[in-house]
């Protein structure tokens, strides 16, 4: 599983706030998880005792040191980001027919697919109930991001359109799919915690484009990696059929050298391992891989051109090391 750069290398004040923030919100999380069913309790708290990055949780946290980190509506916000985030998985596992999920059977294949999609709405519910008690702004601003969220999620559903780019398409799924939510966690920790409105307004486009960033390595990883390092085996969206980054690149600038390729990534079963290897192989060494560099590269300058009109103290320098890491990390 990947995991954020850790705290600690920023700052030590910095870091030991973060920590007890993401005590806080774990302690948040379990609350919202009690149900009165037995069987929704046990649901619900499923995907939270498996642990996970809690990435946004952690932004809202840092974005928070604009302002007053100790507001009382900066850890209930990071709850209701991080039930939103577990809320899609619940149902992005029932529409991929995933068995597994952070390490442990999913939802769907240990129960059914009804039960994991009514745990995702209770989740979504358990959200919405604790952004009510921090005001219109809160509620408006969730609903805006899960309209973007599904939005994201029918555009890869549906596929690009007729005379589309299909790399364009996906650029704006991830966008819309997975940095919107990010791209709130900045936007909550900020505004809840009272920061001047021009932190607000660099610091929710500046996690944005580090949400996009983050998804376009992991696509690298899932190509360039020899481990486990992206969170799952190497080459599974090229296994299942998933056209990332590196792939869609490859289609895009294909030449008559790279008709093998061509062919492998069309092929009806890369499940079988002799093909899936020789197709990884190929696209590794393709020019592919360097031009998703170039656009992980593109985001992360995007989001250090907010960053550096931030206020200079511990949390910028923080979200400056992110960066960093979001590159380094796909080596």
């Amino acid at each position: 599983m990947t995991t954020a750069p850790p705290v600690e290398l920023y700052d030590a004040a910095l870091a030991a706030d973060v920590v007890d923030g993401l005590a806080r919100v774990e302690d948040g999380l379990r609350d919202a998880a009690r149900a009165q069913h037995d069987l929704l309790a046990q649901t619900s708290a499923h995907l939270i005792e498996a642990g996970g990055k809690r990435f946004r949780a952690t932004l809202v946290l840092l974005a928070a040191q604009f302002g007053n980190p100790r507001d009382a509506r900066i850890v209930p916000s990071a709850v209701a980001i991080e039930l939103t985030h577990l809320a899609t998985l619940y149902h992005d596992d029932v529409m991929d027919e995933a068995a597994v999920r952070r390490g442990t059977p999913s939802a769907n294949s240990r129960w059914d697919n009804t039960v994991a999609i009514l745990t995702g709405d209770f989740l979504f519910a358990r959200a919405s109930q604790i952004l009510a008690e921090l005001g219109p702004d809160a509620i408006r601003i969730q609903a805006e991001t899960f309209a973007r969220l599904v939005a994201g999620q029918i555009a890869e559903t549906i596929g690009a359109r007729p005379g589309e780019d299909a790399l364009d398409h996906y650029l704006n799924v991830v966008t819309e799919k997975t940095a919107s939510l990010i791209a709130t966690s900045g936007q909550f920790g900020a505004l809840f915690s009272g920061a001047p409105a021009e932190v607000v307004a660099r610091v929710t486009p500046a996690c944005a484009a580090i949400g996009v960033a983050w998804q376009l390595g992991d696509d690298i990883l899932d190509v360039a990696s020899e481990s486990a390092q992206s969170g799952k085996t190497p080459g599974t969206d090229l296994r299942e059929g998933v056209r990332t980054l590196p792939v869609l690149h490859a289609l895009r600038s294909a030449g008559p050298a790279d008709a093998r390729l061509l062919e492998l990534l069309s092929h009806p079963d890369l499940a079988d391992a002799a093909l899936h290897g020789e197709a990884l192989a190929l696209l590794r060494r393709h020019p592919a891989m360097e031009m998703a560099r170039a656009d992980l590269k593109r985001w992360t300058d995007v989001a250090r051109e907010e960053i550096a009109g931030l206020p200079d103290m511990p949390a910028r320098a923080a979200f400056e090391a992110l960066c960093e890491y979001v590159v380094e990390r796909t080596g």
